[in-house]
């Protein structure tokens, strides 16, 4: 299943205060929850998109599993649906990956281009299937899942015709709690010693941007995709994409972090852990770069109300 729900932006415009900066090829954006808490309505409204985002994956598992894609509440398989089965730590990644599309579809970033997400990844995400298909047969075996390789996100800009005019590559993280020292360690990776005298060993996500490969395995997987679920609506972009495989070169690239968290005690309205107005030197790829923070006041429980949501009609 393609992804085509449009992205709830009266919600999202309701429920997040936006404050944007960068300059140049460098942008900016802060979202910060401005609602004490997010009504029963602001999460039926968020979850649509998210049932979209994650609806070709939840068919690939479940079929792979041998359980119904809405399987009866007594039904074999049940207690083990994509993607509310799944341990507490993968849903938030996944919320982080689901949130990268929604943003760059919701707002203007950098370089004002129009992104579309045609469809997400999660399938490409094998230890997801073996979890499941274990879980479905043993309901006790549960058990931490690792990450998806590879880019957490990618969108693309589409001329009317449908050929690929840039791309978007985004990587997502969630943290329950943030602080200047917890994003250091996102960002740079592992290191020893404290304060100033702490050494880097550059292995967080400014080493994975900076030697990502201009033309990522994502990019085959959307063509991949494409070429199965509607390859004659999206000729022209399949064209396009397998033009830019074979040479490995264009169509040009975006980069996009995208840091969700709940808001620490001591982290005030509008103030923003990652650079505002330029990269640091950290970023050496060179390309546009768009940074994105979500700062939500009680996110872990938003994430639960709407992971729990998903493909039920009693919100």
């Amino acid at each position: 299943m393609l992804h085509n729900e449009p992205p709830p932006k009266t919600t999202l415009a309701r429920i997040l205060k936006t404050t944007t900066a960068g300059s140049g090829s460098y942008g900016h954006l802060l979202l910060e929850q401005n609602v004490s808490r997010l009504s029963d309505d602001d999460v039926s409204e968020l979850r649509p998109y998210f049932e979209s985002a994650h609806l070709d994956a939840r068919e690939v598992f479940h079929a792979a599993a041998r359980i119904s894609l809405h399987p009866e509440d007594d039904g074999k398989g049940a207690h083990a649906t994509y993607p509310g089965c799944l341990p507490p730590k993968t849903v938030r990644g996944l919320f982080g990956e689901v949130m990268c599309g929604l943003i760059a579809e919701s707002y203007c970033l950098v370089g004002g281009k129009k992104w579309s997400v045609p469809i997400f990844l999660f399938r490409e995400h094998a230890p997801v299937g073996r979890y499941i298909f274990d879980l479905v047969r043993d309901p006790e075996r549960i058990k931490e899942v690792h990450g998806r390789p590879g880019d957490d996100f990618i969108g693309l800009e589409l001329a009317e015709d449908g050929t690929v005019l840039a791309f978007i590559a985004g990587e997502a993280k969630w943290r329950a709690n943030l602080t200047a020292s917890t994003v250091d360690g996102i960002m740079k990776g592992d290191g020893e010693g404290k304060g100033t005298a702490r050494v880097w060993k550059d292995n967080g996500v400014w080493n994975d941007i900076n030697t990502a490969l201009l033309i990522p395995q994502g990019i085959q997987q959307i063509c991949d995709l494409l070429k199965l679920k509607d390859a004659d609506g999206f000729a022209r972009t399949i064209l396009s994409l397998d033009e830019a495989l074979l040479a490995d070169s264009g169509p040009p690239r975006t980069d996009m972090i995208l840091i969700a968290c709940n808001r620490a005690a001591t982290r005030t309205n509008g103030t923003a852990l990652l650079p505002t107005v330029a990269p640091p030197a950290d970023y050496k790829a060179g390309r546009p770069l768009q940074v994105v923070e979500v700062v939500l006041s009680d996110g872990e429980e938003v994430i639960d109300r709407l992971y729990a949501s998903l493909w039920k009609t009693d919100g």
